[in-house]
């Protein structure tokens, strides 16, 4: 197994919305692979999850307030997906500061499903070339970057790399390519 003990993850999500699964799954899989992972939110307390941005899915410990966090902490930033959390996110100060310190900073994001709204509003799809949910398509490609239907995509342009999911369904793919990423 690969060691990633010597590796730090922030996920950026809001306390409401965000898809169960693209939360934990790779929050499990990077901390058994050893990473050191903080999930940090706007408020403290809480994240109440969704499933199919519908139903109630588990609820996650906040690690850290999303106002005291700093990019020059982490290796990777990871953004989670779902409707709710995606909008509402990408409304954050915060959130886009942090956001945009990653990609300034040379350091590799992540981002799955709606995840990449994030990318759209701090600019960072610009000469890109990404995937998400299907129904944030238009969004990408207005934003500068090139959209295209696969699993997952890793893009270095720009000096920093992208990686990027469609759902759920990709999520062995996904946590596999940060994986690969925080290894290399």
């Amino acid at each position: 197994m690969t060691d990633l003990s010597n590796k730090k993850v922030l996920v950026l999500v809001s306390n409401r919305g965000v898809e169960q699964d693209e939360l934990k799954s790779p929050v499990d899989e990077l901390r058994q692979a050893g990473a050191q992972v903080t999930v940090a939110a706007p408020d403290s307390g809480e994240v109440e999850s969704l499933v199919g941005d519908w139903d109630l899915g588990e609820k996650f410990p906040v690690d850290e307030v999303l106002a005291n966090v700093s990019a020059d902490e982490y290796d990777l930033l990871l953004l989670p997906g779902g409707t709710l959390n995606a909008d509402n996110l990408r409304l954050d100060v915060a959130a886009l500061s942090v956001t945009k310190n990653f990609a300034s900073g040379g350091k590799p994001i992540a981002s799955i499903c709606h995840g990449p709204w994030m990318l759209v509003e701090s600019g960072l799809t610009q000469g890109k070339t990404l995937t998400s949910y299907q129904s944030i398509k238009t969004d990408v490609i207005n934003a500068g970057g090139t959209w295209k239907d696969t699993a997952v995509s890793r893009c270095d342009a720009q000096g920093w790399v992208l990686i990027t999911s469609r759902n759920p369904g990709d999520l062995n793919e996904f946590n596999q390519a940060i994986i690969d990423e925080l290894s290399a």
